[in-house]
């Protein structure tokens, strides 16, 4: 099949997005579809430019600049995303290719009039992933409130519904979240798409200098965005309670808006245990895992959806058991307990993490099993084969309205 893979980051770009594109698009490749990575690029002196990348296409289209800027201009350049690339898709190489699929990652939200646009040029279906439930995870994290920017973006986020055919969400508990838009149409399908983590850049042990810090240490890492729907704080409190131990170690490694002010109550706590390193790149962090013996996993308590974030998987195919404190509720909760992969907690403080933390310090021989089961779930459940199959299958077949894999 020719297909279109939409998102708005790729590599080299180091976010979970650009990652799991890239592995999606090799694995397509792999299976032998021909997929084309559009994603918009800020400072194109061109409308467009195209690369082959790892034997990937890859068309970059200029869009305004939304990373990295001010809320009321980041919002602008969302807004005109769509109609950005609309504009450089059409003075591209590509502005008469008939596609046979069309996929897409949200976030971002705003991808909708493109995606009708492309699949109404092509008379093809359209398959959403989706990987966040926004506005809404921001409502309940006390990031926005419920007034007229919310409905304009649910307005928003209702017109890119519209114009998939399968949307793919990445846990059971949010199918019932989108059940009216699943009956609203035939041909219409809903269903589970679990993230999934291939082999992203050279696979080889990469000597990183400053792991000789972490020599004597049991280390519990954190990899991955330090944003405000983690609630990372919690993993402060975790380290204040294993304060009395001098053989374990907090690592952070990543980015985030709220990296700045962890850093800073870690200083105002004088938490000697904690430590804070630059986001690595993809094919380094295997270094980095190898290293640590526990992984950890923070989202807000106060969260209403379900989420399996990507860093989940990325310590599962390192062997690591994990400590998460999550909402209540959450799919990943049963997921880590029935599969004996580690520990979770859905109480506010880490109080209760910090019990755990002690079960696993004191029992290695534990960490170990946890380890080897994570292992054999991440091959089983959330592998680049599977989800480039599903997604396939989605793009070919119509089924009836409403259907969703389990």
């Amino acid at each position: 099949m020719r297909l279109a893979l939409v998102a708005d980051e790729y590599a080299p770009s180091r976010t979970s997005v650009a990652v799991q594109m890239r592995d999606l698009a090799a694995e397509l490749a792999g299976q032998g579809h021909a997929p084309t990575v559009i994603v918009p690029a800020a400072g194109l002196s061109a409308p467009w430019s195209t690369s082959d990348e790892d034997g990937i296409e890859v068309l970059r289209v200029r869009a305004p600049r939304a990373k990295d800027t001010g809320h009321v201009q980041r919002a602008l350049a969302e807004f005109r995303l769509p109609y950005a690339m609309r504009r450089g898709l059409l003075q591209s190489p590509h502005a008469d290719t008939r596609w046979d699929g069309i996929a897409w990652y949200s976030p971002t939200i705003f991808f909708g009039p493109l995606i009708a646009w492309l699949k109404q040029r092509s008379a093809c279906r359209a398959y959403l992933i989706l990987r966040d439930l926004f506005p809404d995870w921001a409502v309940d994290t006390g990031v926005m409130r419920r007034g007229p920017a919310y409905f304009l973006l649910k307005a928003i986020e209702q017109q890119q519904y519209r114009a998939a055919d399968v949307i793919g969400v990445q846990s059971p508990g949010n199918l019932g979240h989108l059940a009216n838009w699943a009956g609203q149409g035939d041909g219409r399908r809903l269903e589970v798409l679990y993230n999934w983590l291939g082999n992203s850049g050279p696979q080889k042990v990469t000597e990183i200098p400053w792991l000789v810090e972490l020599d004597g240490k049991t280390v519990f890492v954190y990899a991955g965005n330090m944003g405000r729907a983690q609630g990372v704080d919690c993993l402060l409190d975790l380290a204040a309670s294993l304060a009395d131990r001098d053989d374990a170690v907090l690592l952070f490694v990543g980015r985030g808006t709220e990296l700045p002010e962890l850093r800073r109550a870690a200083g105002d706590r004088s938490l000697t245990n904690v430590i804070f390193r630059d986001e690595v790149e993809p094919w380094e962090l295997p270094s980095v895992l190898r290293r640590c013996d526990v992984g950890l996993v923070a989202l807000d308590p106060r969260h209403t959806t379900h989420n399996i974030p990507g860093k989940f998987l990325t310590y599962l195919f390192a062997g690591l058991p994990v400590l998460a404190r999550v909402n209540p509720g959450n799919d990943l909760i049963d997921m880590i307990d029935s599969h004996s992969v580690g520990y979770t907690s859905t109480a506010p403080s880490g109080a209760e993490l910090a019990d755990r933390a002690r079960e696993l310090l004191a029992d290695p021989d534990r960490r170990a099993d946890m380890g080897r089961r994570g292992r054999d779930l991440a091959v089983t459940m959330f592998s680049t084969d599977r989800a480039a199959r599903q997604i396939v299958a989605g793009l070919r077949t119509e089924s009836n309205g409403g259907a969703a894999l389990q």
